[in-house]
């Protein structure tokens, strides 16, 4: 499965926590249609797809691998301020952990609700 893919089979969780989700890559916007043609799984994705073509957004965010010209594997939670709390950086082979992804959206959205921090493990639910 496709990283968007598995990414799609989550979306309902992130809506449910009421996060946004963009997927950007340094891709073309071609690119990202023709790769959608040839992906059966990715159907039509409920999220958007951005093409960062002149790379603007990767270097912003200091993800551009200047060798290559891609930007690296990575996530970003950003609050409603635009203030990033987090961010992931993953190596080119290594797929995202999409279950920590969604702990980490609900433990920092936890933190901002209560003002508490949570612990090592920490899931949500009664402690």
């Amino acid at each position: 499965m496709t990283e968007l893919a598995a990414v799609a089979a989550v979306h309902h969780h992130l809506k449910g926590l009421n996060a946004e989700l963009l997927a950007i890559s340094t891709d073309s916007i071609q690119a990202h249609q023709v790769f959608k043609q040839i992906t059966p799984a990715l159907g039509s994705l409920p999220f958007s797809l951005l093409s960062d073509r002149n790379q603007e957004i990767s270097m912003a965010y200091q993800v551009l691998d200047k060798s290559t010209g891609n930007a690296c594997r990575a996530s970003f939670f950003i609050d409603p301020e635009l203030v990033i709390l987090a961010k992931f950086i993953y190596p080119e082979k290594i797929g995202r952990n999409l279950p920590e992804h969604i702990r980490l959206l609900q433990a920092l959205q936890y933190s901002r609700d209560t003002g508490k921090g949570t612990p090592a493990n920490w899931v949500p639910g009664p402690s």
